[in-house]
């Protein structure tokens, strides 16, 4: 770490180490199960990848961040919490649990990012509710740019969720076309499906089943449940 606030204060030291500028957000990703380099910059693209790299040195030097070996290939550098920057994650999650439930709607839903959506939608996606195969959903979002427009996530059971920016080849079993405002409200927990949809500003073509239990099978914000205090 650069700077010192100089004092011997445990607040004070400890913010030297998690307050610098993006820090936070990377401890979100490391808690979120990101391991990877690139899989780290898929949460975090407007960090530059020299500053990440900075980052996890400094978590790395301080005890936090412990950079191992992939298990299928040792060339490949994972990071994982240490028991230390497990015992931070608490800390973290409050951080969040204070903006969820006091910073204003509004304010939240100016800052729209359709890769960091669709990325935390696949990483907390559940499974479960959906039918023992292969399920191909796309998402649409009209008003941007043909680049963003289009998402594919695709679950197999047993399997990791991928997210595609390139249609993956297979037939799709649930379109959903809305706009990304409407969706990153349903993520973060400010309105349902059923809302969206009974207002007409999602629109849901395809598998009956996988319509109906949206709600049950979409990756949410792990903060959509904390209670808020202003709308």
């Amino acid at each position: 770490m650069t700077q010192s606030y100089g004092q011997f204060c445990p607040v004070a030291m400890a913010a030297e180490i998690v307050c610098t500028r993006w820090t936070p957000l990377l401890m979100r990703e490391l808690a979120g199960g990101s391991t990877r380099f690139n899989d780290l910059r898929r949460g975090l693209l407007r960090m530059s990848p020299a500053l990440l790299s900075q980052r996890l040195k400094d978590l790395e030097a301080a005890g936090v961040v412990e950079r191992k070996p992939a298990p299928s290939d040792p060339s490949i550098s994972e990071y994982h919490l240490t028991a230390s920057g497990r015992d931070l994650w608490p800390v973290i999650f409050a951080l969040g649990e204070w903006g969820q439930k006091w910073i204003e709607t509004e304010a939240s839903l100016k800052k729209l990012d359709p890769q960091l959506l669709m990325w935390d939608m696949r990483r907390n996606l559940n499974p479960d509710p959906m039918p023992a195969r292969r399920s191909v959903i796309q998402f649409q979002y009209p008003e941007l740019a043909p680049a963003s427009r289009s998402w594919w996530l695709v679950v197999k059971p047993g399997e990791n969720v991928d997210l595609c920016q390139i249609d993956p080849g297979f037939d799709v079993d649930l379109y959903v076309s809305t706009d990304l405002r409407t969706m990153t409200s349903i993520w973060m927990g400010y309105e349902t499906v059923r809302q969206a949809d009974k207002a007409s500003r999602i629109h849901l073509t395809g598998d009956a089943e996988l319509a109906a239990k949206m709600q049950t099978w979409l990756g949410l914000s792990g903060l959509a449940k904390v209670e808020r205090m202003v709308s």
